[in-house]
């Protein structure tokens, strides 16, 4: 049986099978606590230039197919890590296996090793960047590689992730009793303009669900040119990395606080609070997974979301200029905020889901109301 193992920056090694491509990938190593949503995950771009470990024990059980993806273009993981890999899916919806998706994308996985342990040097040692290899390779090689490179901080992640070109997407979310049907709001009020900083198709279908006409834009389009189509709204997406590294966005979004409705998720969160003169700062081992409990301040309710970052914004250091509007229960970490005289919204964690609960959808019909507020 051929072997592969992964080995991490700080000399921890953990051998396992190849599956998936054959070769070496390195990235940052993180753990998804989602127990279901493994091609959602491998699909959404946040995640680019990192390595994802699954904490559910079984993997493939229902193979992938052509509708649960969540970017063009196929997987924007740097490589996967699973403790048991099932080869033989079986599931209406599958349209072939997990193993070999991840091999016709380049995608190198490993499996067999102990995941639980794993989680837990991650948990406290913090993520960390990894290679995994499966081409015989010894880990003494494989560890002067990993800590000969530089790393993801500071690093422009979003110009790998993002839209080459503008596009009006028309598709709905997919509901069990049709899939997903072809939902074009042309011409209909609120027209937003999207900012591709990696965005998930699963925001965009909640978006054209909500009955916003929408035009999606690649993640440098100048403000100018935004205002110039004059959208009764703007988003800022998720995506991958430092927010800090993304200046061309911050600076835009300077520029559209106070001329336009903003609202932002994820690293269009993040963005907007560094364009509102805020800090951000890095977590331990961020947030990844669809369990995390997030209490909504306004009404007290408790909502469990889908997430995945390892920033976060320091609402105290935007002073008086924005109120906390949501709270992670897990860790008190701050999950979303508003602008107390400007039409901003934003939230860290992930409303569409996809995969996850879907309790905080309603903020996507929140953002509308804010528009036609006026």
């Amino acid at each position: 049986m051929k072997k592969a193992c992964l080995v991490l920056k700080d000399g921890t090694v953990f051998d396992g099978e190849p599956f998936g491509a054959f070769g070496e990938t390195i990235g940052e190593v993180v753990f998804n606590t989602s127990m279901t949503g493994y091609q959602e995950i491998l699909t959404d771009p946040s995640y680019k230039g990192q390595i994802v470990t699954m904490t559910y024990t079984q993997m493939g059980n229902y193979g992938v197919n052509e509708e649960d993806i969540e970017s063009i273009g196929g997987p924007k993981v740097e490589g996967f890590i699973v403790k048991e890999y099932l080869e033989y899916p079986s599931n209406w919806r599958s349209r072939g296996s997990l193993g070999q998706y991840l091999e016709d994308n380049g995608i190198v996985g490993i499996q067999g090793i102990d995941t639980r342990a794993l989680t837990r040097h991650i948990r406290d040692n913090g993520a960390q960047m990894g290679v995994i290899s499966s081409t015989g390779s010894e880990p003494e090689y494989l560890l002067d590689k990993v800590r000969q490179h530089p790393g993801i901080d500071g690093v422009d992640l979003v110009e790998l992730v993002t839209s080459k070109k503008e596009y009006n997407p028309h598709e709905s979310v997919w509901r069990w009793e049709h899939g997903s049907e072809d939902k074009s709001n042309k011409g209909r009020l609120p027209t937003v303009v999207v900012y591709d900083f990696g965005v998930k198709l699963n925001i965009l279908r909640h978006m054209n669900d909500a009955g916003f006409d929408i035009k999606v834009v690649p993640a440098r389009t100048p403000a100018d040119k935004v205002l110039e189509m004059d959208p009764d709204g703007v988003f800022l997406s998720n995506g991958p990395g430092d927010p800090g590294a993304v200046k061309y966005g911050i600076e835009n979004a300077k520029k559209l606080l106070g001329k336009k409705p903003v609202f932002g998720i994820c690293l269009g969160h993040q963005i907007l609070g560094l364009a509102m003169g805020g800090d951000t700062y890095k977590l331990k081992f961020g947030h990844h997974g669809g369990n995390h409990p997030v209490k909504d301040l306004a009404t007290g309710r408790v909502e469990i979301t889908s997430q995945n970052h390892n920033y976060c914004v320091d609402i105290k250091s935007l002073g008086d200029k924005v109120k906390l509007t949501h709270r992670n229960l897990y860790d008190g970490t701050e999950e979303g905020m508003e602008h107390v005289e400007l039409p901003v919204i934003s939230v860290q964690h992930h409303p569409e889901a996809g995969p996850g609960p879907h309790d905080s959808s309603h903020i996507f019909n929140r953002f509308k109301e804010l528009i036609l507020k006026g």
